[in-house]
C-alpha cells in the first residue's frame, strides 16, 4: 500500500510504501530533510506529525524525549507510515539530493596518522564516478550484512580516491580489521553518499567549525572545498582532543591557517599529558568557542564529533544567541553491534 505524505511547511509531498522508512522514501524522491545517523540516536531528523498514523520505530531517549513524543514529534529515519500523513519539517536546500549508490572500491593506501587513527584511501573502479558534497559520509558494507559509517575527509574531485579517518575502537568489529588485517589492494563495498552536513550558502556569516576527534574528517573536506571554490567568508576551526598526540593533522592545519587569512585555528586539549607541555587552550572545545564568540547570533556553527560534544555545544551555543536553524551537526555514533563481547 502506498501512502501520501504532505509537508505543511512548504506544501511539498512524496509517496511512501507501508514498509518504507519515511526518510528513505523522501530521499528517493529528491526531498531532503536534515539527518545524520539514520539509526534513531542523534535526533537530527525530527519532524512534527500533524495528522495520520505512523509506526515510530525504535530510537533512544536522548534522540526523542517523552515530552517530544507526547507533542507529536517523530524521527523520519525510523518512522513508517500507517496512513496518509501531514507532517511539518524543514526541507534542506542546497543540492543534497544526490543518488545513493552501492559501489565496489579498492584500498590504495593505509597511513597511520597517530596511535589510534588510520587514514584510509579507497579508489573506485576505472571509468566510475561518485558524486557527493563535502561533509557527507558513506557506509562500508561488510560481508555479514553489517555496515559502518565514515565521513569522507576530502573534497570531491574526479579520479581522486575517497579519504576516510578511522579511529580504532577497542574490540571494534570493523576497526580491528582495519588496524590488523586490511591491506592495500583489498576490495570493499560501500553505499552513499549520506547526510546533510555540508556548508550552506551564507557568505556574510562567519562559519564556526567545531570538531571532536575524527570529527575533523568532514570538516577537513568542507575546508578543502572552500579553498578550491575560493570562498572568502570567515572560517574559525576549533578542534577538541584529549592530548597532543590526538591532534593527528595539527601541523597541516596550522599550515593552512598560515596560508589563508580567512581561516583561524584553535586546538583544544581536554586532558593534556605532562610531557605535552601544552601552551594552548584546555578544557571542553565548546567552552573555548564561547571565549572567542560570546554572542553567536550572527554566525553559523558546524559541529562534528561524539554525541556528548554535540549535545553540550547545542545547549551552550543556543543559550548564547545561536538560532537553532544555524546549528548543523554530524553526530559520530558507534554502531549498536560495534563492540564484541
Amino acid at each position: 500500500m502506498t501512502f501520501h505524505i504532505v509537508n505543511q511547511k512548504n506544501g511539498e509531498s512524496f509517496e511512501a510504501e507501508d514498509s518504507e522508512i519515511l526518510l528513505s522514501a523522501a530521499l528517493r524522491q529528491s526531498h531532503v530533510y536534515a539527518y545524520s545517523c539514520r539509526s534513531g540516536r542523534c535526533g537530527s531528523c525530527k519532524a512534527k506529525l500533524i495528522s495520520g498514523l505512523v509506526d515510530p520505530g525504535t530510537f533512544s531517549e536522548t534522540a526523542l524525549t517523552s515530552a517530544e513524543q507526547d507533542g507529536g514529534v517523530i524521527l523520519l529515519c525510523q518512522s513508517t507510515a500507517r496512513s496518509n500523513l501531514k507532517i511539518e519539517a524543514e526541507e534542506v536546500a542546497g543540492g543534497a539530493a544526490i543518488d545513493i549508490r552501492t559501489m565496489p572500491c579498492r584500498v590504495t593506501n593505509l597511513n597511520q596518522l597517530n596511535h589510534d587513527v588510520i587514514q584510509l584511501y579507497l579508489r573506485l573502479p576505472p571509468n566510475e564516478s561518485f558524486v557527493y558534497i563535502a561533509g557527507q559520509y558513506i557506509d562500508i558494507l561488510l560481508a555479514d550484512g553489517r555496515r559502518r559509517s565514515f565521513s569522507i575527509a576530502n573534497r570531491p574531485e574526479l579520479n581522486n580516491p575517497l579519504e576516510l579517518h578511522i579511529r580504532h575502537v577497542p574490540d571494534g568489529y570493523f576497526t580491528n580489521q582495519v588496524f590488523e588485517s586490511l591491506t592495500v589492494d583489498d576490495l570493499l563495498r560501500f553505499q552513499g553518499p549520506y547526510g546533510t552536513f555540508f556548508l550552506r550558502d551564507s557568505p556574510n556569516l562567519p562559519a564556526i567549525l567545531v570538531a571532536g576527534g575524527t570529527g575533523l574528517g568532514p570538516i577537513k573536506a568542507i575546508l578543502e572545498e572552500a579553498v578550491y571554490e575560493n570562498i572568502e567568508r570567515e572560517f574559525h576551526l576549533f578542534w577538541g582532543a584529549r592530548a597532543r598526540r590526538d591532534l593527528y593533522l595539527h601541523d597541516k592545519i596550522k599550515q593552512w591557517a598560515g596560508q589563508h587569512a580567512n581561516l583561524t585555528y584553535t586546538p583544544v586539549l581536554s586532558e593534556p599529558l605532562a610531557h605535552d607541555q601544552w601552551p594552548g587552550e584546555t578544557g571542553w572545545v565548546h567552552e573555548s568557542v564561547l571565549k572567542t564568540f560570546a554572542n553567536l547570533s550572527e554566525v553559523e556553527v558546524y559541529a562534528s564529533g561524539p554525541p556528548p560534544m554535540i549535545e553540550a555545544s547545542c545547549t551552550a551555543f543556543t543559550n548564547h544567541g545561536l538560532p537553532t536553524e544555524r546549528f548543523f551537526f554530524d553526530s559520530f555514533e558507534f554502531a549498536f553491534d560495534d563492540i564484541e563481547y
